[in-house]
């Protein structure tokens, strides 16, 4: 009786033990700057906005046509540089949430598509929409951090730009029970 309490009690040291993932480490140093519940909701608001945004002041700025693209030249930007970039980072972070990211920004990339096609019909520029998008969530996120108490993460470490939308997701899949 007291080996088999013995066992399990150094099973469970061990399973606690268990170095932490590179992803798991982040997003607990990330969640050190977001407990307010107000924050978070507004994180929840602010970050997926951001991301929209600096997506679409990216895609604003001008591309050279290149002859091989044809038709699909509005399609490839200096934004795909940086979804590449990220699709990346994200995977070699956690691969199965880099791909449901990669489902938001695509989602995120039809959107501007969409605002690039009313710009192109006399609508407001796409440069000056995603401007004012970022410009509102970004005093969001400040505002968040303001009631929080604590300044915003990526002041001690620029990586935690790119980790805040994966933070976001990774409640997604702990809500459905899934391994990310």
């Amino acid at each position: 009786m007291a080996n088999q309490k013995l066992k399990k009690a150094n099973a469970k040291a061990s399973v606690q033990k268990a170095p932490q993932r590179p992803v798991d480490v982040l997003f607990d140093r990330y969640a050190e700057h977001h407990q307010n519940p107000t924050n978070k909701l507004i994180h929840w608001v602010c970050v997926p906005l951001i991301v929209f945004s600096l997506l679409g002041l990216v895609w604003a700025i001008p591309f050279p046509q290149i002859g091989f693209l044809k038709s699909y030249n509005g399609y490839f930007n200096w934004a795909s540089f940086v979804i590449a970039f990220a699709v990346y980072y994200y995977f070699r972070l956690s691969p199965m949430l880099s791909y449901i990211m990669l489902l938001v920004i695509m989602l995120m990339c039809y959107l501007i598509t969409l605002l690039a096609g009313w710009q192109a019909t006399g609508g407001p520029a796409l440069w000056l929409i995603s401007l004012v998008i970022f410009v509102v969530a970004w005093a969001g996120q400040f505002i968040g951090h303001k009631i929080e108490g604590k300044k915003p993460s990526f002041l001690d470490d620029i990586k935690f730009l790119l980790v805040g939308p994966i933070w976001l997701l990774h409640f997604v899949f702990r809500k459905f029970s899934l391994r990310y």
